[in-house]
């Protein structure tokens, strides 16, 4: 089964730029969901939290700068990238977006290949297993182009589900994932898995890591769910 795609939240109040900004981001492989409200984007971020979002700054009600200020501002959000769109070039108003704590700011009239390029960096930071980047924790190093992981300089073999698995937990050491968070990220939105499925990759997942020795890196967090380290 496939991994799940780099889903981007696209909020945008003209319905044109909007429709444009999703079929080239569809184009280049990612999940697009869209929003033409602040209110609206807040709910779909709560509901699904995309790995990256491109905010316009003038939005009907709760304008793009605030949204951001309260994504920022949330454990949950903060660690999403927001890329803000906005026709003002003043470098003040550049400064009070950065300040707030969007990660990004492009001026329109914009270039579309532009703004995908720094789709794709935000991602690169954020999900560097999606563009072919290595990971290390300890003594496990996980090699997303060439599909390798060793530990210790031992080969280890994994299934694709287990691979995906361990580069999701790789991605963000010491992040707690609940079994439904994986199941979203490893297998994907569209497919249905049971929950109990996840702990048998998770299990999967450590008897290979522990097969040449060494301590279980991957810890149980009970009612919450799995983590590295």
């Amino acid at each position: 089964m496939p991994a799940s795609q780099p889903s981007v939240l696209v909020v945008e109040d003209e319905a044109a730029q909007r429709e444009v900004l999703a079929y080239n981001l569809q184009a280049e492989g990612y999940d697009v969901a869209r929003a033409e409200s602040g209110d609206d984007a807040l709910l779909l971020v709560e509901e699904a939290p995309p790995d990256v979002i491109i905010l316009d700054w003038m939005l009907p009600g709760v304008s793009g700068i605030e949204i951001c200020r309260r994504l920022k501002s949330r454990t949950e959000t903060r660690s999403i990238p927001v890329i803000m769109l906005t026709a003002r070039s003043e470098e003040g108003d550049r400064v009070r977006g950065l300040e707030i704590g969007a990660d990004d700011y492009v001026v329109k009239p914009y270039s579309v290949a532009e703004l995908m390029a720094r789709v794709r960096t935000q991602l690169r930071r954020i999900r560097p297993t999606t563009v072919g980047m290595r990971l290390e924790f300890e003594d496990i190093v996980l090699d997303s182009e060439t599909y390798k992981v060793t530990r210790n300089k031992r080969p280890i073999k994994l299934g694709p589900t287990e691979f995906r698995l361990l580069a999701t937990f790789m991605d963000k050491p010491g992040r707690v994932w609940s079994r439904e968070q994986l199941l979203d990220r490893v297998w994907g939105r569209d497919i249905y898995v049971d929950t109990r499925t996840v702990d048998v990759h998770v299990g999967r997942l450590r008897k290979a890591l522990c097969k040449h020795g060494g301590t279980n890196p991957v810890r149980t967090v009970r009612s919450a769910g799995y983590a590295l380290g």
